[in-house]
């Protein structure tokens, strides 16, 4: 696609809202106290956890449940083993791809996924769905700072961008006509996970305005197959950032709608989402989530394929990609202490507006009479704010054809990364394969009857709490947050960290938000031999 074809669909998202209209986890101490700095701050072993049960006394926690503050009440660091699964285990979910979509490509078996929050309300969210006009799955990690709202809005929206770029000419025609005449729509998307309750149920239709003007600019193009997945993935993040950071620019007449995307375009999200359509795989990053292959040769030795690479101050193409942006006279302070300009550990991002728009622009929608307090909207401009936008929400999308040695696909958010290395998630998932084989019953071999199913369940009772987690997920996390610097698995510390009150858990870990994709080298291995 040409570079003019580019600007026009990235520039003309501005036109939209005339249209339409009718003419912290990650924040710095620099920012406002009430947005947690984010960091390594938990010190292996379960010493300090011990010394913040001395200081805050110990009764016994009867049910597995964190207290919300420290400064009234008690709490005690040691859950028994049911507690401790009944927390981990709370979030998970795992499902056959074929049982829930007859489309889906043959070369995803199954997926695992799970989610553990640190801040109240969880900031991380995390989608699954299928492309019902196009062929393919999506999968998206979603991790929120300064907030949840961006990071709920992202997780709502971008499949359907998404979805709705990869169509052909001819579907979007009929999505259009469907609009004209008022009939329903054509299905775009089943989601087979859906990233959570949504506080913008009252507002889906101005998303829909915006999403069809998207559509009608796609028209336009007069492209008879439509844009190929890098190019679907590319302009659809950046499409949607656009339309956040429009959104609370134009005059919007109700309060609720107003409120809740002012939350959107102040608070930010990182994503990582992957489009696997046969043995076609594209990953698209923007921030710190990650996506690994898990790899098994020929000669049976597991390595790990990293598909993304962290945008932040630790990557030097990053970092040199920053300071091309800008003007040589700001090389020292476009990042200041490991962050984006002394502020942010993600150099890319949704929403995150204060690090985008000018500051004349600010304060022009914060003027609008917001009541920025209640709506936790933070006032700030860093230090060297001179030449914006230093933010993007442009991803990096790179492509891996499955082979028949691709065995999983790891996504998640930076919550077990920040705790766990590549090669470490794919030995504990390969881990999990191997203690699940061990453990399946072989029940083709034995007659299945009410007595052998009863006997199993016996066998599996008496293993107690210390069989394995069903859900490679819940291992992965499980292992971030009870592991010792020896790699060692140490119950204290996972049950202490499990029970640290509201308050004081964001500052020792970070939500942890995590996908496992299965899939079927026979069949990944057959279109192979076949192409």
């Amino acid at each position: 696609m040409s570079s003019t074809v580019s600007y026009w669909i990235l520039s003309s998202a501005r036109k939209t809202i005339a249209t339409l209209q009718g003419g912290q986890r990650l924040y710095s101490r620099y920012a406002s106290n009430r947005i947690k700095s984010k960091g390594r701050l938990f010190p292996q072993g379960p010493a300090t956890l011990k010394d913040h049960a001395a200081a805050c006394g110990g009764i016994a926690l009867q049910k597995a449940y964190r207290h919300t503050s420290t400064e009234e009440e008690d709490f005690h660091l040691q859950l028994s083993p049911e507690q401790v699964n009944e927390v981990l285990r709370a979030g998970e979910s795992a499902h056959k791809i074929l049982d829930l979509v007859s489309r889906a490509p043959d070369s995803v078996l199954r997926f695992e996924s799970n989610q553990l929050a640190a801040n109240s309300p969880v900031e991380d969210r995390g989608g699954i769905a299928a492309c019902l006009q196009t062929n393919g799955l999506l999968f998206g990690i979603f991790d929120g700072h300064g907030g949840h709202a961006c990071a709920q809005a992202v997780s709502e929206r971008l499949f359907y961008y998404v979805a709705v770029s990869l169509m052909s000419q001819q579907t979007l025609e009929q999505m259009e006509e469907a609009m004209e005449s008022m009939k329903p729509l054509l299905p775009i998307l089943q989601w087979l996970k859906h990233p959570g309750d949504s506080i913008y149920k009252d507002v889906t239709s101005v998303h829909l305005d915006h999403l069809r003007v998207y559509w009608q600019e796609l028209l336009n193009l007069q492209m008879e197959m439509g844009l190929n997945t890098e190019e679907a993935l590319m302009y659809s993040f950046q499409r949607l950032d656009s339309d956040i950071s429009l959104e609370i620019q134009a005059p919007l007449e109700d309060e609720m709608t107003r409120n809740l995307s002012l939350q959107v375009a102040f608070s930010g999200a990182t994503a990582c989402l992957a489009h696997i359509d046969g043995v076609h795989l594209h990953v698209a990053n923007a921030g710190d989530c990650r996506a690994i292959l898990g790899v098994q040769e020929d000669n049976g030795m597991w390595s790990c394929l990293p598909l993304t690479q962290d945008h932040n101050a630790w990557n030097p193409a990053e970092l040199s990609r920053l300071k091309r942006e800008h003007p040589e006279s700001e090389d020292r302070t476009v990042i200041m202490e490991n962050r984006l300009l002394g502020v942010l550990m993600p150099c890319r991002a949704f929403g995150d507006v204060q690090l985008k728009w000018s500051k004349e622009l600010q304060r022009s929608v914060l003027q609008r009479g917001f009541d920025t307090e209640a709506l936790n909207i933070y006032q700030f401009t860093p230090p060297h704010y001179y030449t914006p936008p230093y933010l993007t929400a442009r991803p990096e999308v790179t492509y891996h054809r499955l082979r028949p040695q691709d065995k999983f696909l790891v996504l998640a958010s930076d919550g077990l990364w920040d705790v766990l290395g590549n090669e470490d998630v794919v030995r504990l998932v390969v881990e999990h394969l191997a203690e699940e084989g061990q453990h399946k019953p072989d029940l083709a071999q034995r007659p299945t009857n009410l007595g052998l199913m009863q006997s199993l369940l016996q066998q599996r009772k008496a293993q107690g709490l210390h069989a394995a987690d069903q859900n490679a997920a819940t291992r992965l996390i499980r292992y971030a947050i009870g592991n010792n610097e020896y790699g060692e698995m140490e119950p204290e510390r996972l049950s202490a960290m499990l029970t640290l009150p509201e308050d004081l858990a964001r500052m020792y870990r970070d939500d942890i938000t995590v996908t496992v994709v299965y899939f079927n080298s026979d069949s990944i291995g057959a279109s192979s031999k076949g192409s």
